[in-house]
């Protein structure tokens, strides 16, 4: 079961894509976090940059996401973020994505699986638990609203 509300809100400013090719497992891509913000109920702060999302495209067309980058609260407290998920849609779809054009999130599947990891006895809540997200990609962001699996 998941948080009926969402715990957070991230918003996270990305550099252009850094392509490195089709590799043995697919096309790999590396995305650098530039900064951005998280909001919400039980956590605010902002996104501090460099931080990073590594993607695999596999030849079925399913992006395998890889991200890691901190927060830092308001209060000052530092959060590692692990995220791992997938994105994928009709081929159409992801084709607007890719060129940027605005796309309804319902037309395409952005999920991902996150963990935390902090020292600061504040937020050190974020160690005990896992968090499902569910993210709309833009051209130069995303944005992931964050449950907390209860």
């Amino acid at each position: 079961m998941l948080s009926s509300q969402p715990i957070f809100r991230i918003h996270a400013e990305l550099a252009e894509i850094l392509a490195l090719g089709q590799t043995p497992r697919g096309e790999r891509r590396i995305i650098n976090i530039l900064g951005g913000r998280v909001d919400g109920a039980k956590l605010n702060g902002q996104i501090l940059a460099g931080g990073a999302d590594w993607q695999i495209i596999r030849d079925d067309g399913v992006t395998e996401l890889e991200a890691r980058y901190t927060i830092e609260t308001v209060g000052g407290a530092r959060i590692l973020v692990v995220s791992e998920g997938l994105r994928h849609g009709p081929a159409d779809v992801m084709a607007q994505l890719a060129r940027g054009e605005p796309v309804d999130p319902g037309l395409y599947y952005f999920r991902t699986s996150m963990r935390f990891e902090t020292a600061d006895p504040a937020v050190a809540w974020l160690n005990r638990i896992l968090a499902l997200g569910r993210g709309i990609r833009e051209v130069r962001a995303v944005h992931i609203d964050v449950y907390e699996v209860l």
